[in-house]
């Protein structure tokens, strides 16, 4: 979507726009259960954990660091990922607000 069309919408459906584009991808989404799983910094053993190449991992987590879920530092040779709590929790309060509960009419459609 062009820059000028996001204007159309409201902040908070641009907000979960971008949200959703970071978590569109199977890989992105493996990558953050297994820091979730971790529950700690992660060095390295992503690569090994995904089974994909070292380019393909290391796209997947800028991706998911410009949408700003994951944080990165660099220690030593490697560079450390983990969930950025602050984040997950506005993502999680996003979502949730989204996928609030309806009670459609069984006979529409």
């Amino acid at each position: 979507m062009g820059a000028s069309k996001t204007d159309l919408f409201t902040k908070q459906q641009n907000d979960l726009a971008l949200m959703a584009k970071a978590l569109a991808h199977p890989a992105r989404i493996a990558i953050l259960q297994y820091l979730v799983k971790k529950n700690a910094c992660v060095c390295g053993d992503l690569v090994e954990e995904l089974g994909l190449a070292q380019a393909t991992t290391s796209q997947h987590l800028k991706e998911l660091k410009s949408a700003g879920i994951i944080q990165g530092n660099i220690e030593g040779a490697s560079v450390c990922y983990c969930i950025d709590p602050k984040v997950w929790k506005q993502y999680q309060s996003i979502f949730t607000t989204f996928f609030k509960d309806v009670n459609i009419d069984k006979s529409c459609c």
